[in-house]
């Protein structure tokens, strides 16, 4: 039984929508193990002994964001409880299109559908409930991956690479710089018996001389404005690059910096104000 003592971390965001998402994926990032949002924000929740003060006073919404935005934290203790069990009890599966269902392994496995994926849900941005996501699996839903060398950017929990991997392709690269997201990828990677995918822990200065067939980066604009150099050069000739974590507002930048390197846009998704954009090299 793992019973310990959690904080509760209170976010109140105005305008509620898009911004929470940014805050949600900015405490993912420093620990926050879980969430749960409402109309006026959301809830976050960390370890006590993994809290610290300082590190959440510095969180702030991308300082590339014009908007306008208030938003402010109330903190309490929880006392100590089944927090998995908690968690579980919440935690809904994924249905994308009818096609793709990404659920946890306490969910009830659901053969009509194409592709299954299991996902230890040890944090909620990266379990497939976001809508950054769920575009990604929808193009990769629509795109042909057998025999195609991929690289997936930004991995999180690792479910674009192993969809990649049970989409038939080979090999398959995973790469995040975040300790946990990288744990919790090699986790279900195991789970998923997708043995092919090789995760590592870092950014895009790992990158070398391999080229790819696919690249996959569902991170942030800033990360994207910084790395799309290296993606235009380790993408193969004629190889595709999909990439979400943005807004609708951002993608005409995205599209003409992406154009200086050899990259032409050949279409969009978008779910509420987030987009997913593919490429061709």
């Amino acid at each position: 039984m793992n019973y310990t003592n959690f904080i509760q971390v209170t976010a109140t965001v105005n305008p509620a929508q898009p911004w929470s998402d940014l805050l949600i994926a900015e405490l993912a990032e420093i620990g926050y193990e879980s969430f749960e949002e409402n109309l006026k924000g959301f809830k976050a929740y960390i370890a006590e002994e993994n809290f610290n003060q300082e590190l959440l006073d510095s969180v702030s919404i991308a300082e590339d964001q014009e908007h306008k935005i208030i938003f402010s934290f109330a903190i309490e203790k929880i006392n100590s409880r089944n927090w998995n069990k908690e968690w579980e009890s919440n935690f809904e599966p994924v249905d994308v299109d009818g096609k793709c269902y990404i659920r946890a392994p306490f969910h009830p496995e659901k053969r009509d559908f194409d592709y299954q994926i299991i996902i230890e849900p040890k944090m909620s941005f990266g379990t497939g409930h976001h809508e950054t996501t769920t575009l990604m699996v929808q193009w990769m839903l629509e795109t042909t991956f057998e025999k195609k060398s991929v690289l997936d950017m930004g991995c999180g929990t690792g479910i674009l690479a192993i969809l990649a991997s049970m989409k038939g392709a080979d090999p398959v690269v995973a790469i995040d710089n975040y300790p946990y997201a990288y744990e919790n990828t090699l986790e279900n990677i195991d789970k998923n018996n997708t043995s092919n995918i090789k995760a590592f822990l870092g950014d895009a200065s790992l990158l070398g001389e391999e080229k790819y067939d696919i690249i996959l980066a569902n991170i942030t604009k800033n990360v994207l404005k910084e790395d799309m150099k290296i993606y235009g050069k380790v993408l193969n000739n004629k190889g595709l690059l999909f990439i979400s974590g943005f807004f609708q507002d951002d993608r005409q930048e995205l599209v003409d910096l992406a154009s200086q390197y050899g990259l032409t846009e050949m279409g969009f998704k978008q779910n509420k104000e987030w987009v997913a954009l593919r490429f061709r090299k």
